[in-house]
């Protein structure tokens, strides 16, 4: 089971990053998506969830309006579109499958290698 986070890089405040998750058909058929992040020092934190079909999706407040979680099946990849970034969205990004769309960390049973952002302010 193979997730692979991809995309991130170095931006400067207000600028725009567009993470791809990728998998396996098999771990990603029937599956929910979910985002997390960890910045130095802090515990991960739940970003976005989102599930098989698309049609759910979850977001933290911090990011509300400003990330969009997607997913093409046909790719079985998943993308979290970030604008308007700040400093603080600084941090380690990763993703994870699970059975559901929630925000709890340990409700995903598999999770990718991260992906590092960082945003300059």
């Amino acid at each position: 089971v193979q997730l692979q986070a991809s995309g991130g890089g170095l931006v400067q405040a207000g600028g725009s990053l567009r993470l791809s998750c990728a998998a396996s058909e098999r771990t990603f058929s029937g599956t929910s998506v979910g985002w997390f992040r960890q910045a130095p020092g802090q515990e991960r934190k739940f970003v976005a969830a989102v599930s098989w079909s698309g049609g759910a999706t979850l977001y933290a407040n911090s990011v509300k309006d400003r990330f969009t979680v997607s997913r093409d099946n046909a790719k079985n990849t998943v993308y979290l579109q970030m604008n308007s970034l700040k400093p603080e969205d600084t941090a380690v990004y990763y993703c994870a499958a699970g059975t559901t769309a929630q925000t709890a960390a340990n409700a995903y049973a598999y999770w990718g290698q991260g992906t590092q952002v960082t945003v300059s302010s």
